[in-house]
């Protein structure tokens, strides 16, 4: 019985594991095709920069990048909701009101520059900005691909709890 429990596991988590996997290496393509204008696509994030720039350990940089990580990751469901609500209201010719959506980015952006993640300063400022909806989709996508490019095992972990909260 407990050997069951385990293989669903094992199956779950090698799924997931997959999907990070794909996304890693969907999302390089993807940010080319869909941000050219931003040049994200090839970003390496350097963390000897914020370390010498904050003058922070490098343990306390990681730690922080790991919480940049889960903040998006959970953000990205936020953003998402937004903007479908955007939709809706823009298919009922209601007045669209941003400032939930911008508020958030602004939050996100402000922890993007203090670690210095350049590309995901240049997608954050473009959802402080821009007012088209499926261009914003594609930014929220592309902010996604971002933070799992920093640590991909950080957002495999956090995805695995997102999932089994979800779930319960």
């Amino acid at each position: 019985m407990i050997h069951d429990g385990i293989e669903k596991r094992d199956q779950k988590n090698s799924q997931l594991r997959r999907n990070i996997d794909k996304l890693i290496y969907d999302g390089h393509s993807f940010l080319k095709q869909n941000l050219l204008d931003l040049d994200v696509h090839d970003y390496h994030y350097i963390i000897n920069e914020a370390i010498e720039e904050l003058g922070l350990d490098h343990n306390i940089v990681i730690q922080l990048l790991e919480d940049y990580i889960i903040q998006i990751l959970k953000a990205k469901v936020t953003f998402l909701t937004l903007i479908n609500d955007l939709k809706n209201e823009e298919l009922k010719n209601l007045p669209l009101d941003y400032t939930e959506l911008r508020d958030l980015a602004h939050k996100n952006l402000g922890v993007a520059r203090n670690l210095r993640i350049v590309d995901a300063q240049k997608i954050l400022t473009e959802l402080l900005k821009k007012d088209d909806l499926d261009y914003l989709l594609l930014c929220v996508k592309a902010l996604e691909v971002s933070a799992v490019k920093l640590n991909p095992l950080c957002a495999y972990e956090t995805l695995n709890l997102i999932e089994v909260k979800n779930s319960i």
